[in-house]
């Protein structure tokens, strides 16, 4: 390469053995014969007799890799197949010197392009790209460049490897899961072998909609263990093969642990205190308990609400309470628990109020119901005149209009909608824009083929008509996303789930995992940034959609077992699922602006008034205000309202020139376990 680059650190590198740097990269797992390229940038891969620079333009990633004029000296890639199959590789270098400058390209050892020519391409700061096509084993594959000549390799910046895998054909669901040797802490779950073509080679055991274990492909028993007595799991499994073909969902079965031997409570906790009082947080400590096996747990109450569980072996005797709400009075105490499920007395209370609020934007200040007798409302959005919103229901598939007053009345049905007898059904509901002359209004539902993105005509009075504006977006019983939402572009906005197979979120030609963005004619939005649906990928199970005052777009997104999200969506990035799950340090992934334990959030939908964020909580059975920092991109102090007051929170919206929210509940579902007619619809108020 150039000589001007080398310096003489640069030359003693080049003496130096092979410097492997950290290789943290995502592999798209096809779903269908060909799948979506993935990138592996130069400078992460192994390098010798060469180094990673940036004093030219135009490269991907960090930087390039510049390596020695010499013979010999070599870059080489992990890359990583999850089939057998033809991999095309393209390689982005610049040669801006008259020398052509060849290297062998080998895979596994082998050489697959002998001396293969990397031409001129007029300076160091223009890029081309030279293909070749070759085998690629299952797994793990080193690709290595290697300069055949003294005048050493051309700048490398990166790989993009596309493998297309003969196996498209998924493996039959599995059947007839049952429960066996059933323990206070333990079962046996068993199941029909499901087939496939080439080879099932694993088992995704889900309790509700998350993982719960895994299986090799030639086992048809599972051991779980770690379980809670008195306990009912709801299990299901899908199958899945080297090529990363998913199954369908296998039946449901419901099995239930028997209550504990272990009758016997911990001691109370001993004296409880709190500390540190800020506006959104308060330290507090209490003497440990005592219990004939272990205590497991302490829990900090107010009355029956759950604000924090402190988790160990012992759990810890103080913790940092956070997401108060400003100026607002609270009484607390701590309960332990042991494994069983015994509870202790509770210790003395501390009662506190947290100081006066010091933030702009407001805070809620009243709650009323507007209206009740609902049965799971998921999507809500208004009407332009801000005098009515339309109001889907998730499992009756009914519409309703919805007035401030409290009246409710139905305006239709969407047709073909069908249950998922989980997550799916009718879910978020859209108002074109130009609603007053064209009438429009959309919707997504689950369907007999998958999820679907539907127009409809609503003259204010009735739906009518019906057309299917996009389909081809897999469903399953869990993860099917669901939000609409309109941009300030005037382009519509779909969040989408990656129906219990994760691998379908990294992969930028499937509709699953995404954020998706299109006209009002179905068709994809010009500008996006891979040529089709996708706006942004790497999502598990996005259901909250917002955009605030600099025409930003917000997201929230259920975790699996760690983490939940709210991120702040540009076109293009990858957040990340299932490589990463909350924040992480991967290459290429985009990391969320706030995270919480699933335990305090289970976000469904967001609303934006007065620049802040307010994020309705199913699991965490709570309100979240999320301030946004004057017009950056940083977020403030979350802070919780409503804890366990109202049940599962689902949707919240704006309503239109009020500092107002409308808020729902879904504690009809199939977690909630209420009976129909149990939901509400709130009026929040914020001053």
């Amino acid at each position: 390469m150039q000589l001007a680059t080398l310096t003489t650190s640069r030359r003693t590198a080049a003496a130096l053995t092979a410097v492997l740097l950290c290789t943290a990269l995502v592999q798209a797992v096809p779903q269908q014969a060909a799948a979506a390229a993935t990138r592996y940038e130069a400078e992460s891969a192994t390098i010798v007799e060469g180094a990673a620079e940036s004093n030219h333009s135009g490269y991907s990633g960090t930087g390039f890799v510049n390596g020695d004029n010499v013979v010999g000296s070599y870059v080489e890639f992990t890359v990583t197949a999850a089939s057998a199959g033809t991999g095309k590789i393209a390689v982005r270098y610049s040669n801006g010197t008259a020398d052509a400058r060849p290297a062998d390209v080998a895979v596994g050892g082998t050489v697959v392009s002998a001396a293969r020519a990397f031409n001129a391409t007029t300076d160091w700061n223009t890029w081309a790209t030279s293909t070749l096509t070759t085998p690629l084993k299952a797994g793990s594959n080193k690709i290595r460049l290697t300069s055949t000549t003294a005048n050493g390799l051309p700048n490398l910046d990166y790989l993009d490897v596309t493998v297309t895998s003969s196996d498209t054909e998924a493996p039959t669901a599995p059947t007839a899961p049952s429960c066996s040797e059933i323990t206070e802490n333990s079962l046996t779950l068993s199941w029909g072998a499901a087939t496939d073509d080439v080879g099932v080679v694993a088992y995704d055991i889900y309790e509700h909609g998350n993982k719960f274990g895994e299986a090799p492909g030639t086992a048809t028993t599972k051991n779980l263990t770690g379980l809670s007595a008195d306990t009912t799991y709801n299990l299901t499994l899908f199958a899945r093969d080297a090529a990363g073909n998913v199954s369908s969902v296998s039946p449901v079965v419901d099995c239930t642990t028997p209550k504990s031997d272990d009758t016997t409570a911990p001691s109370a906790p001993g004296t409880l205190s709190a500390s540190g009082l800020t506006v959104h947080s308060v330290a507090l400590s209490w003497g440990a308990s005592t219990d004939d096996k272990a205590v497991t747990a302490y829990e900090v109450r107010s009355g029956s609400t759950v604000y924090k569980t402190v988790t160990g072996a012992p759990p810890a005797t103080t913790t940092t309470l956070t997401g108060l709400a400003c100026a607002s009075p609270y009484s607390l105490d701590v309960v332990a628990k042991d494994a069983a499920g015994n509870a202790s007395p509770p210790s003395n209370t501390v009662a506190f109020t947290t100081p006066a609020c010091t933030t702009d934007g407001g805070v809620p200040s009243g709650i009323t119901t507007v209206s009740s007798g609902w049965s799971v409302p998921w999507g809500i959005h208004w009407m332009p005149d801000g005098k009515t919103a339309l109001v889907t229901e998730r499992d009756s598939f009914k519409v309703f209009k919805a007035t401030p007053g409290g009246t409710r009345t139905q305006v239709g049905t969407v047709p073909e909608a069908v249950t998922t007898d989980g997550e799916g059904g009718l879910l978020g509901v859209a108002v074109d824009p130009k609603w007053s002359a064209n009438h429009y209004v959309y919707f997504m539902h689950t369907a007999s083929e998958g999820n679907r993105v539907a127009r409809m005509t609503y003259d204010g009075t009735s739906l009518s008509g019906y057309k299917v504006l996009l389909q081809g977006i897999k469903k399953s019983r869990y993860h099917n996303g669901g939000r609409l939402a309109f941009g300030p572009d005037g382009y519509l906005y779909a969040s989408t789930g990656e129906a219990q197979t994760p691998d379908l979120a990294q992969d930028k030609n499937s509709l699953n995992g995404k954020i998706l963005r299109m006209t009002t004619d179905g068709k994809a939005a010009p500008g996006n940034p891979f040529g089709n649906y996708v706006y942004s990928y790497g999502h598990r199970n996005p259901q909250g959609l917002a955009f605030d005052r600099n025409g930003r777009l917000w997201e929230a997104e259920f975790g699996d077992s760690k983490k939940d999200e709210l991120n702040l969506i540009k076109p293009g990035k990858n957040y990340g699922w299932p490589v990463c799950e909350g924040t992480c340090t991967t290459t290429g992934m985009t990391n969320p602006k706030k995270t919480w334990n699933i335990s305090e959030a289970s976000p469904s939908g967001i609303a934006i008034v007065r620049n802040v964020i307010y994020m309705a909580a199913l699991k965490g059975e709570r309100l979240w205000r999320v301030p946004i920092t004057g017009d950056t991109e940083e977020l403030g102090t979350p802070s919780a309202y409503y804890v366990g007051t109202y049940g599962r929170l689902r949707t919240v919206t704006e309503v239109p020139g009020q500092d107002q929210l409308w808020l729902s509940t879904t504690n009809c579902d199939n977690k909630g376990n209420e009976p129909d007619g149990s939901d509400k619809l709130f009026r929040v108020s914020i001053t």
